[in-house]
């Protein structure tokens, strides 16, 4: 898995959906863009690609793409439509795209005629708040564990192979 983070302007999400598949297409790899305020930190997209290739071994996937499959994991949800959310849409904000797959390099290498590279680490740009609501973490859940938001995070990524 490689990740690009950066600033996209989006005037187009089917165009720019599309062209983020050629790329992936071109490359053998699953392309998926996060927008990064949902993004708690790279282990949550670790965990996300590592179990969305995994039930797709076992032919046990949600969805027929590998990059919706790496979305839906990202995002703890069986329902592509609620997984969206935490995806791009029109506008310009700043990403985070995950290639996974055969030429993961130059894949990345192929983004920045779509994304605009920015230095910062998936999770720097999250939004701690709109995260909490997303995944349902309370107030209370925070008190009572030491763990980071991120670590409550991939819990919920974790979850989806148990809702089953």
């Amino acid at each position: 898995m490689r990740v690009l983070t950066g600033a996209a302007e989006i005037a187009d999400l089917d165009t720019f959906v599309a062209e983020l598949g050629s790329v992936g297409d071109e490359h053998g790899c699953a392309v998926q863009a996060f927008d990064a305020r949902y993004v708690a930190g790279p282990e949550q997209l670790e965990r996300a690609v590592t179990l969305a290739n995994r039930a797709i071994e076992r032919d046990e996937a949600i969805a027929r793409d590998r990059s919706v499959e790496i979305l839906l994991y990202a995002a703890g949800r069986r329902q592509i439509n609620r997984a969206f959310e935490i995806g791009v849409s029109e506008d310009e904000r700043e990403v985070v795209i995950v290639a996974d797959g055969e030429d993961e390099g130059g894949a990345i290498e192929a983004l920045p005629e779509l994304v605009e590279p920015v230095s910062w680490k998936p999770g720097d740009r999250a939004d701690e708040g709109r995260i909490s609501e997303f995944y349902g973490i309370t107030d209370a859940e925070r008190a009572a564990t030491d763990a980071s938001l991120e670590e409550l995070v991939c819990e919920r990524v974790a979850l989806l192979v148990v809702e089953r």
